[in-house]
C-alpha cells in the first residue's frame, strides 16, 4: 500500500459502541429535562439510581464470569439501559423496585444470554414489563404534571426534591399528604377509563390533563424525545426506517379508527404525543441488537410495533403499550430478517 493511502471503506465515521451510547445519552437530554420540568425531581433521582444499579450489576456479573470489567462498563450500554428504564417508570417508584427491574434487565435479559450483542430482547423494556406485571400499582402511580390549573383543579401537589427523595427511599409521604394529593392518572389512563364509562372524546378533552393535541405536559416530553431522535438521525446513529415506520404504523392505524368514529377514538396525534410512543420510536425500537437489521425488515418491524401499540391501547389491558409491542416484535425480528434478506447477485450456478 502506498504511503498516504488507506484501504476502503473511506469513511471518517466513528462506530464504536461507547461513542454510539454516548450519543444516545446526549440525545435523551431534551426529553429528560422536559420530564423533570413537568414531573419533578424524582425523574433525576430515578435516572441516577438506575444507572448506578445497572453499571454495578454489569460489573459484578462480568467479574463472576471472569471477564474484564472495565471494557464491559466502558461501552456505556449499561448506562443507556438504566436511563431508558428510569424514563419509563413513575418518578416516585421505590428504590428497591428500581433495583429489581435493573437486575432483571442486566442479569437475566442481557448477561444470561451472553452480554451485549446477544440479548434477544430489549433489556430496559423487559425490566419494565417484569415490574409492571409483578407490581402493577407501584409502576402505574404517576405524579401530576406541574401545571397550576391542573394542580388547583384537582387539589394536587408536586413534590420537592427532598420530598421526592424521602418518598423513593422510605415510602413516607410529606406530613398531611395522602396519595390522592400527589398522584394522578396519565392522559392515556384517563382516556381509556372515560371511554370505558361511555364518555365521548369531546367531553374527555375538556379535562385539565388534555393539551392541544396530546396529554398536558406529555406533549412537551414527547417533543423533547422527538428533538433527540432527530439528532440521532442527523448523527447517523440510527437510520430512518424504524422511527418513521413505527410512527406511521401508529398514526395510520389510529387515523383509520379516528376517521370512522372520532367520537370514540382519539386522534392519531394524541397517540403519538401521549405516553412513550416517540421515546419508543427513536430510542427503544431502534436497539441494534434486538431489532431487525434488513431495511425492508426494519420497515415491517417498526410499522408492526406502531399498529400493535394501538391495538393494545384500545382493546388490551395496558394503556401505554410500547414495551409490550416492542418485546413481541423482538420475538419476531429473526423471522422478519430471514424473509427480507436482500437478493444476492453474482453467484454462479452450481456444477
Amino acid at each position: 500500500m502506498r504511503a498516504g493511502f488507506v484501504s476502503s471503506p473511506h469513511s471518517a465515521r466513528v462506530n464504536r459502541v461507547d461513542w454510539v451510547m454516548l450519543q444516545v445519552c446526549l440525545a435523551l437530554i431534551p426529553g429528560i429535562l422536559a420530564m423533570v420540568w413537568f414531573f419533578g425531581w424524582g425523574v433525576l433521582i430515578n435516572v441516577a439510581l438506575a444507572v448506578v444499579f445497572a453499571v454495578s450489576a454489569e460489573a459484578i456479573v462480568m467479574k463472576l464470569r471472569g471477564r474484564p470489567v472495565l471494557p464491559a462498563i466502558g461501552d456505556y450500554s449499561a448506562v443507556v439501559t438504566g436511563v431508558l428504564f428510569a424514563l419509563t417508570v413513575p418518578p416516585t417508584l421505590p428504590w428497591w423496585l428500581t433495583l429489581l427491574g435493573i437486575l432483571f434487565a442486566i442479569v437475566i435479559v442481557k448477561q444470561l444470554y451472553g452480554g451485549i450483542g446477544y440479548n434477544p430482547f430489549n433489556p430496559a423494556m423487559a425490566g419494565y414489563v417484569f415490574l409492571l406485571i409483578s407490581y402493577p400499582v407501584q409502576t402505574t402511580t404517576w405524579l401530576p404534571p406541574d401545571i397550576p390549573a391542573l394542580l388547583e383543579a384537582r387539589d394536587l401537589t408536586l413534590l420537592s426534591f427532598m420530598d421526592s427523595a424521602r418518598l423513593i427511599f422510605t415510602g413516607v409521604l410529606p406530613a398531611g399528604l395522602g396519595w390522592d394529593a400527589v398522584s394522578a392518572a396519565t392522559p392515556l389512563d384517563e382516556m381509556r377509563t372515560m371511554l370505558d364509562q361511555g364518555a365521548a372524546i369531546g367531553e374527555i378533552r375538556q379535562s385539565p390533563l388534555s393539551g392541544l393535541f396530546g396529554g398536558r405536559g406529555w406533549e412537551w416530553v414527547a417533543g423533547g424525545f422527538l428533538v433527540g431522535g432527530l439528532y440521532l438521525l442527523w448523527q447517523r446513529v440510527i437510520t430512518w426506517h424504524i422511527p418513521v415506520a413505527f410512527s406511521a404504523g401508529l398514526f395510520v392505524t389510529a387515523g383509520i379508527f379516528w376517521f370512522v368514529d372520532p367520537g370514540t377514538h382519539p386522534s392519531p396525534l394524541f397517540h403519538l404525543f401521549s405516553g412513550g410512543a416517540l421515546l419508543g420510536a427513536f430510542f427503544i425500537a431502534t436497539d441494534p441488537v434486538s431489532a431487525c437489521t434488513t431495511p425492508r425488515g426494519q420497515l415491517i418491524y417498526g410499522a408492526s410495533i406502531g399498529a400493535l401499540i394501538y391495538v393494545i391501547r384500545t382493546w388490551g389491558g395496558y394503556p401505554d403499550a410500547v414495551a409490550f409491542a416492542v418485546l413481541l416484535l423482538n420475538i419476531a425480528a429473526p423471522m422478519i430478517d430471514h424473509y427480507t434478506q436482500p437478493r444476492v447477485f453474482g453467484h454462479g450456478k452450481r456444477a
